[in-house]
């Protein structure tokens, strides 16, 4: 194989996993629509809110809170001084990371009952 039909087997494999990765969320949200909002309650609790879109119409919302701890690193080289060798070493400090994402769906009262019937695609990172 040469190394340009590498190059683009490499690029086609990445979007399609950026493909594949982008859909994960929305399909399982994909998946509650026409269910009563009662399926989603169950399955992640109670929404962080509720906002009257009007005409029997309602926008629920969950919130996720993701934290990733990054390690810190610490690297260093020897270098030739005046005064000698000399090892000289460079730190950088951890920290953590965290990420707020946001899951709505729509719902329109039909019976005296809450229905899915869209939702909104969360951003790319919460997918």
């Amino acid at each position: 194989m040469s190394l340009s039909t590498a190059r683009r087997a490499v690029g086609t494999l990445a979007i399609a996993a950026a493909v594949f990765l982008a859909g994960c969320q929305s399909d399982v949200m994909k998946g509650y629509i026409g269910q009563p909002l009662e399926s989603v309650i169950i399955d992640y609790g109670p929404p962080t809110s509720v906002i009257e879109l009007g005409r029997g119409q309602r926008a629920y919302q969950w919130s996720k809170i993701s934290t990733n701890a990054v390690a810190g690193s610490t690297s260093g080289e020897y270098r030739d001084t005046r005064r000698g060798t000399r090892y000289e070493e460079t730190t950088t400090p951890g920290y953590v990371e965290e990420q707020e994402c946001f899951y709505t769906f729509y719902a329109t009262r039909s019976e005296g009952r809450w229905y899915i019937t869209n939702f909104r695609k969360p951003k790319l990172e919460c997918e």
